[in-house]
């Protein structure tokens, strides 16, 4: 049985903000993935069913890996029509933030986000949202922000407009949230979501393979590389780290998404139950990191790249050089307990 989670006074206000509003602006997380677009696309669907002028705008550009799902070219991205993004968010009466915790999440749409007067409802899974919101549904225990939008549409009685489209949507952020089902994944009513889905015929193989194992000739020499040339384990501390420069990324034509997954693939090794990832983008290096087990990552992403997350996954941005970042790494690694591999003194 799924029991009801939301409270009342605030799923009520939420559904009321909802039916007063015409105009709707649904955002996510930069650098979206599975869960964050899956969510926003699936409520947007949902809100368009229900005769509402909904939009999902978004900071910055979906990785290719995403693109098959469905109506994705109806998105607004910032960096890429900012004057349109910036109107349906002046025109907007309810504002919907998914998957994030913090208006800084979002970058410089946060900004035009937080200048507008418009209400802001927020919808996520993170852990210490800000106070950025005039309603929050916040459960850091869920197992995904498309989990948390599922549970949303069923105890707002929006139940009877769900589709096969939105099935698909929630669907992919909650397998790709969890790591198809290998993380976060433990509350037996998350399977019972899973299997309501199903209801919907979508087609879980295909999706499987979609979001999770469909890469380019460029991205598997790209990860091969990392994993052959650029991979350090440090047994003794049950730890991996990864980095990709500029340089090596450009040699491989990496594409956003080409990455994805990499920093999942040294926990396969039986004495590594922490692995750090760090590609060098643009302005910043990305940090991605993953465990095992009883070993917290969103500690290490909080205090030393501007960041956070869940226990076993959390990521963050570094701003400095890649020597820098390696320099923390190897300060961060100091302080984990080298006798107990279960545990870290951060």
């Amino acid at each position: 049985m799924i029991h009801s989670i939301i409270d009342n006074h605030v799923l009520n206000n939420v559904c009321r903000l909802i039916h007063e509003s015409t105009h709707i602006v649904i955002t996510c997380h930069k650098s979206p993935d599975g869960d964050a677009i899956g969510s926003s696309l699936a409520l947007c669907h949902l809100l368009n069913n229900m005769g509402k002028m909904a939009n999902v705008v978004i900071p910055d550009s979906v990785p290719r890996t995403l693109h098959f799902l469905p109506t994705l070219r109806d998105v607004t991205v910032y960096t890429k029509a900012e004057l349109r993004a910036k109107r349906l968010v002046s025109q907007a009466e309810l504002i919907i933030c998914l998957d994030f915790n913090a208006i800084t999440r979002i970058d410089k749409l946060g900004v035009v986000i937080e200048e507008s007067p418009t209400p802001r409802v927020l919808i996520d899974h993170h852990l210490d949202p800000v106070s950025h919101f005039d309603e929050m549904i916040s459960f850091p225990e869920a197992s995904s922000t498309c989990e948390l939008v599922y549970r949303f549409m069923s105890e707002a009685g929006y139940g009877s407009l769900i589709d096969k489209l939105i099935a698909e949507c929630l669907y992919v952020g909650i397998m790709t949230d969890t790591g198809n089902f290998t993380y976060s994944s433990a509350s037996p009513e998350l399977y019972e979501i899973v299997a309501n889905l199903m209801t919907y015929g979508i087609d879980k193989e295909q999706l499987y393979r979609l979001a999770m194992n469909t890469y380019s000739a460029d991205s598997v020499r790209l990860q091969g590389y990392a994993l052959h040339e650029k991979m350090q384990i440090f047994a003794d501390k049950g730890v991996a780290l990864l980095t990709l420069t500029r340089e090596e990324l450009q040699h491989f034509n990496y594409r956003k998404g080409d990455t994805e997954g990499l920093v999942n693939k040294p926990l396969a090794i039986p004495e590594v139950t922490i692995s750090i990832f760090m590609r060098q983008d643009p302005d910043f290096i990305k940090v991605s990191c993953r465990s095992q087990g009883d070993r917290p990552v969103n500690d290490i992403c909080r205090q030393y790249f501007n960041g956070g997350g869940h226990r076993n996954a959390a990521g963050g941005d570094f701003y400095g050089t890649m020597d820098q970042a390696i320099d923390t790494f190897f300060t961060i690694l100091e302080q984990i307990n080298p006798d107990n591999n279960n545990s870290t003194s951060l």
